[in-house]
């Protein structure tokens, strides 16, 4: 995800701006604290949350721009009273985007992305790609490792490229709490990527391509390279496949999206060992 790349490119764009932001919450509220929108006289970069709240935010921004004085945050309660049903309320905080308040909300939004997790997709099949668009727009920092060059050349932007000729060397460059998608176009190199993957105790998700047929050899071959049944247990396969069977290369990309995001929280949020 490259949030602060659009951010940067929009306020470079509209440099008379005012960015609105989520000072605090209570209750249910469509957005956290911190979330930030910018906004310019005639259009927006990033949310806090839509509907009527949202509206008023853009609104009162808008007013600041054109020189009336305007209260700096705004104490919404989400009720009836504006349309909304959340129940909770938000307090916005209005700032003129000017070169030290830019340059601090570029800062934060880069720390936060240099703290997002790793995945690396092994294999640039069809699904390998699905998989690289759909985690374009997630907070995820996506590398995709390869034996092929021509596998890499058509990557979206922002997608980091590893070609190798030995891709299970490239999951001891994993970040902690990151992921292992294993979806090569040979069965013995998922073997031995999810191999070195499921030996480690710190990475928040291993998923592999496959069915039932090549789940029961890989376990087989796992047992027998003295993989632990508490280290197999850690082992997604078939990924995206838990719940829908749909072996089509965007839905399963949609599905393995889902996986992780789920996995890293869990982690996060100490319910699933690392």
């Amino acid at each position: 995800m490259q949030e602060a790349a659009i951010f940067r490119q929009f306020l470079a764009e509209n440099p008379d701006a005012v960015i609105v932001t989520v000072a605090s919450v209570k209750g249910s509220t469509p957005r956290e604290a911190g979330a930030v929108m910018v906004v310019s006289a005639t259009s927006a970069c990033g949310t806090i949350g839509g509907g009527q709240l949202e509206y008023m935010a853009i609104d009162h921004a808008r007013a600041m721009l054109a020189g009336r004085p305007m209260e700096r945050q705004l104490d919404i309660a989400l009720g009836p009273e504006i349309g909304q049903c959340c129940g909770g309320r938000t307090l916005i905080s209005f700032a003129s985007a000017d070169e030290q308040t830019t340059e601090a909300l570029l800062a934060a939004m880069d720390a936060k992305e240099a703290r997002q997790p790793a995945v690396f997709i092994f294999g640039g099949g069809h699904v390998g790609d699905a998989l690289a668009t759909a985690l374009m727009p997630l907070p995820f920092h996506v590398t995709m490792v390869e034996t092929r060059a021509e596998m890499l050349e058509n990557l979206p932007d922002g997608i980091a490229r590893r070609l190798s000729p030995m891709p299970e060397a490239e999951v001891a460059n994993i970040p902690a709490g990151g992921a292992a998608v294993i979806l090569t176009h040979d069965h013995a190199l998922d073997f031995l990527i999810a191999n070195e993957a499921l030996r480690r105790d710190d990475l928040a998700y291993c998923g592999m391509i496959g069915s039932k047929t090549k789940r029961a050899t890989y376990l087989s071959h796992a047992r027998s390279e003295s993989l632990s049944e508490h280290e197999l247990a850690r082992l997604t396969m078939p990924v995206g496949g838990r719940t829908i069977a749909d072996k089509r290369p965007a839905v399963i990309a949609a599905l393995v999206a889902s996986e992780l995001i789920y996995a890293i929280a869990a982690v996060k949020a100490g319910s699933l060992p690392a």
